[in-house]
Protein backbone atom coordinates (compact mmCIF):
# COMPACT_ATOMS: atom_id res chain seq x y z
CA UNK A 1 0.00 0.00 0.00
CA UNK A 2 2.74 2.44 0.95
CA UNK A 3 4.66 1.58 -2.19
CA UNK A 4 1.61 2.38 -4.37
CA UNK A 5 1.10 5.72 -2.65
CA UNK A 6 4.77 6.65 -3.10
CA UNK A 7 4.72 5.70 -6.79
CA UNK A 8 1.54 7.72 -7.34
CA UNK A 9 3.07 10.69 -5.49
CA UNK A 10 6.22 10.64 -7.61
CA UNK A 11 4.12 10.35 -10.78
CA UNK A 12 2.13 13.45 -9.81
CA UNK A 13 5.34 15.37 -9.08
CA UNK A 14 6.83 14.32 -12.41
CA UNK A 15 3.75 15.47 -14.31
CA UNK A 16 3.68 18.79 -12.45
CA UNK A 17 7.33 19.39 -13.34
CA UNK A 18 6.57 18.82 -17.02
CA UNK A 19 3.68 21.30 -17.14
CA UNK A 20 4.17 24.01 -19.75
CA UNK A 21 4.78 27.41 -18.20
CA UNK A 22 4.45 30.81 -19.79
CA UNK A 23 7.92 32.37 -19.85
CA UNK A 24 8.59 36.01 -20.75
CA UNK A 25 11.16 37.09 -23.33
CA UNK A 26 14.68 37.81 -22.20
CA UNK A 27 16.89 40.47 -23.67
CA UNK A 28 19.57 42.49 -21.97
CA UNK A 29 18.14 45.77 -20.64
CA UNK A 30 14.78 45.54 -22.44
CA UNK A 31 11.59 46.37 -20.53
CA UNK A 32 8.45 44.78 -22.00
CA UNK A 33 4.76 45.56 -21.54
CA UNK A 34 2.74 42.34 -21.52
CA UNK A 35 -0.84 42.39 -22.82
CA UNK A 36 -3.06 39.30 -22.56
CA UNK A 37 -4.97 38.53 -25.76
CA UNK A 38 -8.51 37.18 -26.23
CA UNK A 39 -7.21 33.74 -27.24
CA UNK A 40 -5.20 33.41 -24.00
CA UNK A 41 -1.81 34.17 -25.54
CA UNK A 42 0.44 37.05 -24.51
CA UNK A 43 1.55 39.98 -26.64
CA UNK A 44 4.92 41.51 -25.72
CA UNK A 45 5.37 45.20 -26.56
CA UNK A 46 8.86 46.68 -26.21
CA UNK A 47 8.45 49.55 -23.73
CA UNK A 48 12.04 50.75 -23.36
CA UNK A 49 15.59 49.59 -24.10
CA UNK A 50 18.66 50.31 -21.98
CA UNK A 51 16.90 49.77 -18.65
CA UNK A 52 19.54 49.02 -15.97
CA UNK A 53 17.49 46.87 -13.55
CA UNK A 54 14.09 45.50 -12.56
CA UNK A 55 13.26 48.50 -10.37
CA UNK A 56 13.66 50.91 -13.29
CA UNK A 57 11.52 48.68 -15.51
CA UNK A 58 8.84 48.64 -12.80
CA UNK A 59 9.02 52.44 -12.66
CA UNK A 60 8.55 52.61 -16.45
CA UNK A 61 5.51 50.34 -16.22
CA UNK A 62 4.07 52.44 -13.37
CA UNK A 63 4.63 55.61 -15.41
CA UNK A 64 2.86 54.04 -18.39
CA UNK A 65 -0.05 52.98 -16.16
CA UNK A 66 -0.45 56.50 -14.74
CA UNK A 67 -0.31 58.08 -18.23
CA UNK A 68 -3.02 55.71 -19.48
CA UNK A 69 -5.20 56.51 -16.45
CA UNK A 70 -4.83 60.25 -17.14
CA UNK A 71 -5.95 59.65 -20.73
CA UNK A 72 -9.13 57.96 -19.49
CA UNK A 73 -7.99 54.34 -19.32
CA UNK A 74 -9.32 51.99 -16.68
CA UNK A 75 -6.46 49.48 -16.23
CA UNK A 76 -5.42 49.61 -12.58
CA UNK A 77 -3.02 46.68 -12.93
CA UNK A 78 -0.28 46.33 -15.55
CA UNK A 79 2.01 43.43 -16.40
CA UNK A 80 5.47 43.60 -17.89
CA UNK A 81 8.66 41.60 -18.24
CA UNK A 82 12.37 42.18 -17.68
CA UNK A 83 15.27 39.72 -18.20
CA UNK A 84 13.05 36.64 -18.19
CA UNK A 85 10.88 37.63 -15.21
CA UNK A 86 7.31 38.86 -15.23
CA UNK A 87 6.57 42.11 -13.38
CA UNK A 88 3.10 42.83 -12.01
CA UNK A 89 2.20 46.43 -11.09
CA UNK A 90 -0.67 46.23 -8.62
CA UNK A 91 -2.36 48.48 -6.09
CA UNK A 92 -0.35 46.94 -3.23
CA UNK A 93 3.00 47.21 -4.98
CA UNK A 94 5.26 45.53 -7.53
CA UNK A 95 5.46 41.74 -7.71
CA UNK A 96 7.71 39.52 -9.82
CA UNK A 97 7.58 35.87 -10.93
CA UNK A 98 9.63 33.71 -13.33
CA UNK A 99 6.41 32.55 -15.08
CA UNK A 100 2.71 33.38 -15.04
CA UNK A 101 1.89 30.14 -13.25
CA UNK A 102 4.41 30.49 -10.42
CA UNK A 103 4.10 32.32 -7.11
CA UNK A 104 4.54 36.11 -7.20
CA UNK A 105 7.17 37.64 -4.94
CA UNK A 106 7.05 41.17 -3.54
CA UNK A 107 9.68 43.41 -5.14
CA UNK A 108 8.54 46.92 -4.19
CA UNK A 109 5.85 48.34 -1.89
CA UNK A 110 3.84 51.53 -2.07
CA UNK A 111 4.54 54.18 0.52
CA UNK A 112 1.78 56.18 2.19
CA UNK A 113 1.82 58.77 -0.59
CA UNK A 114 1.75 56.19 -3.42
CA UNK A 115 5.45 56.14 -4.31
CA UNK A 116 7.31 52.86 -4.77
CA UNK A 117 10.10 51.76 -2.43
CA UNK A 118 12.13 48.62 -1.82
CA UNK A 119 10.71 46.77 1.22
CA UNK A 120 12.50 47.81 4.38
CA UNK A 121 14.04 50.92 2.82
CA UNK A 122 11.60 53.37 4.38
CA UNK A 123 12.39 54.33 7.98
CA UNK A 124 9.71 53.41 10.48
CA UNK A 125 8.24 55.84 12.95
CA UNK A 126 9.57 55.19 16.46
CA UNK A 127 7.32 53.15 18.72
CA UNK A 128 5.56 55.26 21.34
CA UNK A 129 7.08 54.84 24.78
CA UNK A 130 5.09 52.88 27.32
CA UNK A 131 3.65 55.04 30.09
CA UNK A 132 5.71 55.04 33.27
CA UNK A 133 4.14 53.28 36.23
Amino acid sequence: MLRTVLIAGFAVLALAACAKRTRPPGGEGICWHVAPQADGSMKYNKLKAGVPDLEHCAAELESMRVRFLRLGGSAREVAGAYKGNFIFVERRGIFTAPSLEEHRYLAMVRTGDGRLAIPGAMPRAPEPAAPAQ
